[in-house]
């Protein structure tokens, strides 16, 4: 890793950043016609952002299964609720294609957390947080490494609304987008950095 890098962030520097949030194509699969062309734009990527998002519980002892998955391919993020289950063979094709990397953070739990609801054998995946750590980082969420290495600002507003719901608020179509974006971009970032060796 250049030494030059920085190694942390602090909460002053990452607020005095620019917000930034994904600008490009976002669909949420709601139709038969998008999981195609959803598919066909999964099949022609060698690099995927990954990122999960389940309804909070407010509550000790209470958790719900993940209720969205957003894939970000070159060209566009795509928003897959998973109270459809038509969109289950797609992401498990993903998930399991050894060509694509899929690059998230703490990419563990949210594949155990998936597997509950569809069977896959994941494959060539790229977890951004230990490979932060494995630069000698103590920061590794999304957000903080926005901020070191995209210089970018990620906003928090929509984390902890319910994901679970039929009709996703534009707020939390940008903020999801946004996430798997920036780890698609994080990823390529750690490739030109030498990190990923």
């Amino acid at each position: 890793m250049d030494a030059a890098a920085p190694r942390s962030i602090s909460r002053e520097h990452l607020n005095a950043l620019p917000i930034r949030r994904y600008e490009g194509r976002v669909c949420v699969v709601a139709t038969p016609g998008d999981l195609e062309e959803a598919r066909a734009d999964l099949a022609q990527e060698h690099l995927v952002g990954l990122d999960t998002e389940t309804r909070p519980a407010f509550r000790k002892g209470e958790s719900h299964p993940p209720a969205l998955v957003q894939v970000a391919t070159a060209r566009a993020v795509w928003l897959f609720q998973l109270r459809r289950t038509e969109c289950f063979p797609v992401l498990a094709a993903l998930l399991s294609d050894a060509h694509c990397v899929k690059a998230g953070v703490s990419l563990k739990d949210d594949l155990r957390a998936l597997k509950a609801l569809f069977p896959f054998e994941e494959q060539n995946l790229l977890d951004l947080g230990h490979a932060a750590r494995k630069a000698g980082l103590q920061q590794t969420g999304v957000r903080n490494l926005a901020g070191i290495f995209l210089r970018l600002r990620i906003p928090k507003g929509a984390k902890t609304t319910n994901w679970a719901v039929r009709e996703l608020s534009h707020a939390q179509i940008a903020y999801a987008a946004t996430d798997a974006w920036a780890c698609r971009g994080l990823s390529l970032e750690f490739r030109r950095l030498g990190m990923l060796g």
